[in-house]
């Protein structure tokens, strides 16, 4: 059987992974339109790098009439748990050496000030009664938050109440390090054949049923085949997704949202002062997606901090490709759509634009009230991130991800943004599951399976703490996640 992927990303690099363990007489190629794997949003600052365990992000637990609800962080925390789970098993197979070249420890934090101190204040307590997070601790005492998170204290007055979180076992994670070596490992010891330079016109079915993938490959048409195609290339899945006449096609459409950071390199002794990710709240009447965080991330051995994020709107499906791109993509069903989610999300369509604008000045002025003085600290910059592609399903604008298999099990895609590459290992073990059925139910399948993912099971993860506690320590010591933080 011949499986081509479309995207050498996270999404793709995983699912390719998957399923040549499951079964290695398979024929797996990827085709990506850039010049190496891991390059597009998986690429180290094209994302926040953050380990989403729903342990800082309050917009995982969202609050109705001063109820927490914590069912999505629930189910992102299990999610991630599995996800670590198969790094670990690479690293303790050898396909990844070094579990620091793509994983660091990092404490999660939030933190708050006095308007939303009882929320905070609710939200530990709902959730430090799960297993999942029973290590949270919580304090509004200046001197402890400040021990916690130095940076975004230092410069704060002693009398400002304020509160926080945090959890020590947090992560920042590398995804494009992380792309590269399961590309190098898929490549060198599984088989899989990776095509570079490879810009995918369209996709369509032949009269015998497999799929044709017509390619511009560095200038020349190049046309591949397929059994099973998956596409896997973030907001590129949308205008091939459109390509492929599949009758469910007509019912999504693509809302792009770009966005920018703060950045400023640190030294290892300034990163061992703050080894913290600190969420806070968004702004009153702002989306989710701008909820403002300082993060220490880890590329190429450099530490760096990264404010944000700045959302704009850029109508572009994919970082480093145009409007015309995204217009060529567009059909007049779609209209309908894009205009109901102008009208019923106004405010988030007013606020992506006039985040639009917002120049240095501004961006530091944020960040100066996010964590007084530290503007001054460090020499900051501003960087373009990665374009996010929100999913607009019959005319509802949705912020999660969607797995969608064809009927007849020979074409899937992933659409939508966050969390994303977080959870990648669990979304495309389901993609594998629902594509290629008759390979996950073999025997010797179900046996590997079980290697890469000792607990794969989300409701046994939250229901069962005894069983969540050893595949979690298990997976920890592989990828170097201690109980507590030195220094």
């Amino acid at each position: 059987m011949k499986v081509t992927i479309i995207g050498a990303g996270i999404m793709g690099a995983t699912f390719a992974i998957l399923a040549k363990e499951l079964a290695p007489e398979l024929d797996v190629t990827i085709l990506e339109r850039l010049d190496r794997a891991g390059a597009g949003n998986s690429w180290a600052f094209n994302n926040a790098g953050t380990g989403h365990e729903a342990n800082c992000e309050l917009n995982y637990t969202p609050v109705d009439e001063e109820v927490i609800s914590v069912e999505k962080a629930l189910k992102i925390h299990a999610q991630f748990n599995v996800a670590k789970q198969f790094w670990a098993y690479l690293v303790n197979k050898g396909a990844i050496k070094e579990p620091t070249s793509f994983i660091n420890q990092t404490k999660h934090c939030t933190i708050v000030s006095e308007p939303s101190i009882e929320e905070l204040k609710l939200r530990f307590k709902e959730m430090s009664a799960h297993h999942f997070f029973e290590h949270m601790r919580y304090s509004e005492d200046f001197d402890e938050i400040k021990s916690w998170i130095p940076f975004t204290m230092e410069g704060r007055a002693r009398q400002e109440k304020m509160a926080a979180t945090v959890i020590e076992t947090g992560t920042d994670v590398n995804f494009g390090a992380l792309t590269e070596l399961m590309a190098d490992y898929a490549m060198n010891q599984l088989g899989v054949k990776i095509e570079y330079g490879v810009h995918v016109k369209r996709v369509h079915r032949s009269p015998a049923g497999s799929w044709l993938v017509e390619t511009q490959t560095r200038g020349a048409p190049v046309q591949h085949r397929a059994d099973v195609l998956f596409v896997g290339a973030g907001g590129g899945a949308f205008p091939i997704l459109k390509k492929s006449h599949l009758p469910f096609a007509r019912r999504f459409t693509g809302f792009p949202v770009g966005g920018r950071f703060l950045q400023a390199r640190i030294t290892p002794e300034q990163a061992d002062q703050y080894r913290a990710k600190t969420y806070g709240k968004a702004e009153v009447g702002a989306p989710p997606m701008s909820v403002p965080h300082l993060d220490l991330r880890v590329a190429d051995g450099q530490h760096y901090l990264l404010f944000g994020p700045f959302a704009s709107f850029k109508p572009v499906l994919e970082k480093g490709r145009g409007l015309f791109d995204y217009l060529r993509a567009m059909r007049l069903h779609d209209i309908p759509g894009l205009l109901n989610v102008a009208l019923e999300h106004f405010p988030l369509v007013k606020y992506l634009i006039s985040e639009t604008f917002k120049g240095d000045k501004s961006m530091l002025a944020a960040l100066d009230k996010f964590a007084p003085g530290l503007s001054q600290k460090f020499n900051w910059k501003p960087i373009e991130a990665g374009q996010r592609v929100q999913i607009i399903k019959d005319g509802d604008l949705q912020m999660g991800t969607e797995i969608i298999v064809s009927s007849d099990k020979t074409y899937g895609t992933i659409l939508g943004a966050s969390p994303g590459a977080s959870v990648s290992p669990e979304v495309m073990l389901r993609a594998v599951e629902q594509l290629l059925p008759a390979i996950v139910s073999r025997e010797d399948s179900l046996a590997k399976l079980k290697e890469m993912f000792p607990e794969d099971n989300l409701e046994t993860l939250i229901n069962n703490a005894e069983r969540y506690r050893e595949v979690r320590d298990a997976a920890n010591k592989s990828l170097g996640i201690t109980s507590k933080l030195s220094g």
